[in-house]
């Protein structure tokens, strides 16, 4: 069975594009490393979209579609 989770992706400015890695703290970790970036439900990944909005970044949610 195959279940839809999403990566949240933040762009800065000129620089490439960053993942964000943990959310327990703030400012959010962020990784270039796709496969150590939080998987997370539709629901939390939103919340951190919400969160960076404020900030001068473009973030928005990458879907995967991972096993269980």
């Amino acid at each position: 069975m195959k279940n839809t989770k999403f990566l949240v992706k933040v762009t800065r400015g000129t620089r490439g594009a960053v993942y964000v890695q943990r959310i327990d703290r703030s400012p959010f970790p962020t990784t270039v490393q796709r496969k150590l970036a939080l998987v997370m439900g539709k629901f939390t990944a939103e919340d951190v979209v919400t969160s960076l909005a404020n900030s001068r970044c473009a973030s928005e949610l990458v879907p995967i579609r991972v096993s269980e």
